[in-house]
């Protein structure tokens, strides 16, 4: 299909964090092993496959992907590759996990109160991306965009992903906005840092390829909340302009084989 005649249809992508024991998690980000994967055998049963952002994002500027779901990972757990990771590769899905270069091996320092969970380490984002996983960058250590200067941005997006290129020897074209705060100069600066989209949550008016909207999935969300959810998303969420699948699916063509896309 060519690419202005690209029709998006409602983007659907879940938003994870944590898989882990949810028992002790005061901003309800965690969600159980057990959990996920009857979440996942939701999807197959359904016909729908879960995949990273950037396969969801190729297909769809083609003008195929209406069965696919985008399934995201924020932060970086290590308990992605442990625990999701497995459960991924049993159903034939992907995911990308959005990781932080600059606190790799570390914790999640930026969440007070609550656990310490441990993050990947930088051969957690290697054995992540050799399993199949899409690499992307979700800052170099979870800062808040849109209060940092300039400076301070243009490191948060540009060093990170140059972090994360030369750990994974592959192009990094992802980004997820922390806390899932963006505004216009933070988007000016992720598109000049080299990004091809960027996903945030509910980004209003501002949604397009670089403030993609997602769904937060959690330990709740039972198979009749999923539905419900799914539903709500194409009403609560401003859809992405036909126009940024158009500039997308250019965007591919002109990169060829070079970035991977």
């Amino acid at each position: 299909m060519p690419a202005d005649t690209v029709s998006p249809g409602p983007l659907w992508a879940a938003m994870y964090h944590s898989v882990a024991d949810p028992s002790d998690d005061p901003y309800q980000v965690t969600v159980s092993p057990a959990r996920l994967e009857r979440q996942l055998r939701w999807l197959r049963r359904r016909g729908l496959t879960g995949v990273g952002m950037e396969r969801l994002l190729r297909a769809r500027a083609r003008g195929h992907g209406a069965g696919l779901v985008g399934l995201t990972f924020d932060d970086g757990y290590a308990d992605f590759l442990e625990c999701a990771v497995p459960l991924l590769r049993a159903y034939g899905f992907t995911a990308t996990v959005f990781v932080l270069p600059g606190r790799l091996g570390g914790t999640n320092e930026w969440d007070r109160p609550g656990p310490r969970k441990d993050l990947l380490t930088e051969d957690g984002v290697r054995a992540a991306a050799a399993a199949g996983m899409e690499i992307g960058s979700h800052g170099l250590r979870h800062t808040d965009l849109t209060r940092a200067d300039d400076g301070l941005l243009a490191v948060e997006t540009g060093r990170s992903r140059e972090l994360l290129r030369t750990l994974t020897g592959a192009e990094v074209t992802g980004f997820c906005y922390p806390y899932g705060t963006v505004d216009a100069r933070v988007i000016r600066a992720v598109r000049a840092a080299g990004y091809t989209y960027a996903c945030a949550i509910s980004p209003g008016p501002l949604t397009g390829m670089f403030a993609l909207p997602r769904v937060h999935v959690g330990e709740r969300d039972t198979g009749p909340r999923l539905r419900l959810k799914r539903r709500l998303h194409r009403w609560r969420r401003e859809p992405v302009p036909a126009a940024e699948y158009a500039a997308y699916a250019d965007t591919l063509a002109g990169a060829g084989g070079r970035t991977g896309l």
